[in-house]
């Protein structure tokens, strides 16, 4: 306990500052670009989101089938217990539609909405046995935990409006846009206790665990399966991604995310190492602010690239453990569940575990079995988790590069909103330099060059 608890003081000052650089963030990042843009930039997003964690799925079924990591003897490890009525995937589906729109912004701080099940209530006069069935009714209830999809919504709809306001708007902008570069230095401060947090966290998971070299005997196989398809996607992938849209060196953008790796690796989780992933984006790699901040926050909700694999993995994995054949229409449905329920999935550690019951019971597989996955989470968990932070960075780039014009654009009209351009004027516009007074700053160097060769417009 004492090991751990260093560790566990700099999870909560993580935590801590997740909520206040999610709102900071979205509201700024959406107010400086218009709703047209805004939109343009969503759409890329959510389908390189999309498109990667079915990639993800895939290569976890492939994997999964090639490597062929379960076997019936290690059934006997498992610990069985009392099979409940678990979610249905069309359940975890509107969990996400209430959750995106809550009905108290408020609550929607420290709150989120999810379906239970619980059993109905006697009817009048009705003699029941204890061999009858009870009836289960579905119940929408809330749980403890931070509704950041609904944030993440209402922020986006409340930019984007606010941006349109003028000069009226101009100064709750700078409100958030304060609130965000205050919290960026307070992760400059958290970051000193990063060594200490990290090996501490590390240590005491370790710790926690009975009998770690029985465990990794038992699991070696699924844990390696796991391995080697986060890190095929991590250093081979991703970066054959980065370098097709870029035409970059793709590994010196992957160097430059070490720390928020680490991070994001020892808390086992995404929005855990949101700050320090903002600190590295906006800084030495130099992302345009107005993409992390809009690309950033809804990525570490929606975009699990790493949760996609596992629930692949593993789904297999049970599967196979329990001698189930799997034709082409159960490992589609496993590609599908697992693509929908990453989803769903929260940014939180061990999410993906209750995710899992989601996909087996897709594919009429036992659940009780997945009891013994929960022995080596912790470390798988850690490994998945630098996939779902990666691939939102690895998003940001791609998403950036493929609105250049558009930022530019958006860049050309902020220069002089008076006399500036208009719909029918002709414009070159030149190289857009990102700002070296802050990680923060939106200000940026524009070269633009009118058709009356006029002197060349610029805003530091």
């Amino acid at each position: 306990m004492i090991i751990s608890y260093p560790g566990e003081l700099f999870m909560r000052l993580l935590k801590l500052m997740i909520l206040p650089l999610i709102i900071a963030s979205l509201i700024a990042g959406s107010a400086s670009l218009n709703a047209k843009m805004s939109g343009k930039i969503a759409i890329r997003t959510l389908l390189y989101f999309i498109l990667t964690s079915m990639f993800n799925a895939f290569l976890g079924l492939v994997l999964a089938m090639v490597i062929h990591p379960g076997v019936p003897e290690i059934k006997q490890f498992a610990t069985y217990v009392e099979g409940k009525r678990e979610h249905s995937i069309l359940d975890s589906i509107l969990d996400i539609g209430r959750n995106i729109f809550p009905d108290n912004i408020v609550q929607a701080a420290f709150q989120q909405a999810h379906t239970v099940y619980t059993e109905a209530p006697a009817m009048f006069g009705r003699n029941a046995s204890e061999n009858d069935t009870v009836p289960m009714v579905r119940v929408v209830a809330y749980r403890s935990g931070t509704n950041t999809l609904g944030l993440v919504f209402f922020c986006l709809v409340f930019g984007s409006l606010l941006g349109t306001l003028g000069a009226k708007g101009q100064v709750v902008i700078d409100f958030f846009q304060a609130i965000f570069e205050v919290i960026m230095k307070m992760v400059t401060g958290v970051m000193w206790f990063t060594p200490v947090g990290v090996s501490s966290v590390i240590a005491g998971k370790i710790l926690g665990v009975n009998d770690v070299a029985s465990v990794m005997s038992q699991l070696a196989w699924f844990i390696a399966t796991v391995a080697v398809g986060v890190f095929f996607y991590q250093l081979i992938v991703m970066q054959l991604i980065y370098f097709l849209f870029l035409r970059r060196n793709p590994y010196k953008f992957y160097w430059g995310l070490s720390h928020a790796m680490l991070t994001a690796s020892a808390t086992a989780s995404t929005a855990a190492a949101l700050p320090v992933t903002f600190r590295a984006m906006e800084g030495p790699l130099q992302v345009d602010p107005r993409i992390t901040r809009f690309v950033l926050p809804i990525g570490c909700n929606i975009n699990m690239d790493g949760t996609a694999l596992f629930l692949s993995v593993a789904s297999v994995f049970v599967c196979q453990m329990n001698n189930i054949h799997l034709g082409f229409a159960q490992l589609a449905t496993i590609f599908l569940t697992s693509t929908a329920a990453s989803v769903s999935s929260a940014s939180v550690p061990s999410a993906a575990m209750v995710l899992l019951l989601v996909v087996l019971a897709a594919v009429d597989a036992p659940t009780h079995d997945v009891s013994l996955l929960f022995a080596v989470d912790w470390l798988v968990d850690r490994i998945r988790t630098t996939n779902n932070m990666l691939g939102d960075c690895y998003a940001a780039a791609v998403v950036e590069h493929l609105s250049k014009n558009e930022l530019m654009a958006c860049d050309a009209l902020n220069a002089d909103p008076i006399n500036g351009l208009t719909p029918n004027t002709d414009v070159d516009i030149g190289i857009v330099t990102p700002s070296k007074k802050s990680i923060g700053s939106d200000e940026v160097i524009i070269d633009m060059h009118l058709n009356n060769h006029t002197d060349a417009i610029k805003r530091i």
